[in-house]
């Protein structure tokens, strides 16, 4: 319930865009104005903040504050709505066939990098700088498959993964707790590459994302169950109270 609070702040914000109070081009009062006025925290305020730029609503541009985007603007910046598990799947096709297009070729210095990026993962305790180091270990294959349209697909998935509020939320949820099943998956990917091993690199990535697909379903499958019993117990202290009254 509270992960979604930031969407009902969001929907607000485009209302009062829609209505005038914020016309675009203008700046958007400051986080600290916008949570009073909200009655939010300034953390909640932020996210739907982050996830109004991801739809292309707003801009937000460091140390200057956030403007509301012209109107021609949005529909060329906005990102598709999607579910973490649509991203995975397509993360799993592009970045299955990078891997396997970049192994013939990679160099020993791409190599090097990518095993530079292994030990910066297993010692990195910061969740959004694992995120970052995550994105440039994948982006790095990427970029070595020498396919410039697959790399710019990837790095938009890699937007919808960062951007998506939704999306980011699903991700820390199971990444938090797979820190050393990801090392391993990740150090299977650069072993195929070192072998300069297509099918090997295509294999590897794809379990990679397979895991991580089933993960996801499991987490959704709990948070669905967690809802549930929450709903029937918020029913059950409704009727009880309904049942004592007079």
């Amino acid at each position: 319930m509270a992960d979604r609070l930031f969407q009902g702040i969001a929907d607000q914000i485009v209302a009062l865009i829609d209505e005038g109070v914020f016309p675009p081009g203008t700046r958007l009062p400051g986080e600290r104005e916008l949570a009073e006025r909200f009655n939010v925290s300034r953390v909640t305020i932020r996210e739907a903040e982050i996830a109004l730029q991801a739809v292309g609503v707003i801009k937000i541009k460091t140390g200057s504050g956030v403007y509301v985007a012209e109107r021609s603007e949005r529909n060329d910046e906005a990102l598709p709505k999607v579910s973490a598990l649509e991203l995975t799947e397509a993360r799993s096709l592009f970045e299955s066939e990078a891997a396997a297009l970049a192994a013939p070729v990679i160099t020993e210095a791409t190599l090097a990098r990518l095993d530079a990026l292994l030990e910066a993962m297993a010692v990195e305790q910061d969740d959004e700088k694992s995120t970052e180091i995550d994105r440039e270990f994948h982006m790095t294959i990427a970029s070595a498959s020498g396919n410039g349209a697959i790399t710019h697909v990837i790095r938009t998935l890699w937007r919808l993964r960062t951007e998506l509020p939704e999306v980011r939320h699903t991700h820390e949820s199971v990444c938090h707790h797979d820190g050393a099943t990801r090392q391993d998956e990740h150090g299977a990917v650069v072993e195929a590459l070192r072998r300069h091993d297509p099918q090997g690199a295509r294999l590897a990535m794809r379990q990679h994302f397979n895991r991580l697909l089933g993960s996801m379903l499991d987490a959704t499958e709990e948070h669905a169950i967690s809802e549930l019993r929450r709903k029937a117990r918020e029913s059950r202290e409704r009727f009880l109270m309904s049942a004592n009254i007079g």
